[in-house]
């Protein structure tokens, strides 16, 4: 993260991506452990369902869009269940901009952990938001994953999630399916509706292209000889690394002095 007067510069390959802050994002994505956090990002990266489960403790990805000649840049911060570190979750609800929180709904306790996510992440950006007199809106899905599942297994009723949201224009609730890759699309389009970011971040709505073409991806006139009517293109990149902690650090005391008025030393930021 940097000052929005500056560009970020996403290097990897031969390519040489520069995308304007103000249209760089991270999405946070947090949930109890099991629950098919990392599945879903899979869904949105590359359309594939992993069967073999592998505990996540923290995984970083970035995905670059050229969208009718403008760049973004998409940061996705995939967390772990167990939450062994809580100064580093509190740091990543501050430095996130929109959220997906996964519960699994043959799963109770991981839903009450994902109230108690949605209630942190409120205060923590509440406080913040009092810093920087902020009035940005909170976008955030609450995903209830596993619906494939047989009813017999159910430990959720949908109107417990729906009641989750009903009080926030800004929050919305689906049931999906990781591995079936059911409203999967739906929920991510709502999400970005929310965020005012392009409907074509959407994992169906862009031409996936590979690295190779980097070099060409951010000029205006980019295209692909089959796909000549297409005006969104999305590309991962295979070398992004999470941003440090000092990093990230400096980039939430710099949005406090910036916009805030005070230049104490601010309580919310970790504990």
């Amino acid at each position: 993260f940097q000052d929005p007067a500056m560009m970020k510069t996403m290097s990897g390959g031969n390519c040489n991506l520069n995308v304007p802050a103000k249209n760089s994002y991270r999405m946070v994505v947090l949930g109890a452990s099991r629950v098919g956090k990392s599945s879903i990002v899979s869904r949105f990266l590359n359309g594939r369902f992993e069967d073999q489960y592998t505990p996540t403790i923290e995984d970083f990805h970035r995905k670059v869009y050229n969208i009718r000649g403008d760049m973004y840049q998409l940061d996705i911060l995939d967390t772990s269940g167990n939450h062994p570190f809580p100064a580093m979750r509190r740091l990543s609800i501050l430095t996130g901009d929109v959220f997906i929180l996964v519960f699994s709904l043959d799963n109770r306790e991981s839903f009450d952990e994902v109230k108690r996510l949605q209630k942190q992440i409120l205060e923590v950006k509440s406080c913040l938001k009092n810093k920087t007199k902020e009035s940005a809106d909170l976008p955030m899905v609450i995903c209830g994953n596993k619906n494939d599942h047989s009813e017999i297994f159910r430990k959720v009723r949908t109107d417990e999630g729906e009641n989750l949201v009903s009080s926030d224009e800004n929050c919305a609730y689906f049931e999906v399916s990781a591995k079936k890759n059911t409203n999967v699309d739906e929920m991510f389009y709502v999400l970005f509706s929310m965020a005012k970011l392009p409907h074509e971040m959407s994992p169906s709505l862009h031409r996936k292209i590979s690295i190779q073409y980097g070099d060409t991806f951010q000029q205006k006139s980019f295209r692909m000889r089959r796909v000549k009517d297409m005006d969104a293109y999305g590309m991962i990149s295979p070398f992004a690394r999470r941003p440090s902690v000092n990093s990230d650090l400096k980039y939430i005391k710099s949005k406090v002095l910036r916009e805030g008025q005070s230049r104490e030393r601010e309580k919310c930021i970790v504990q």
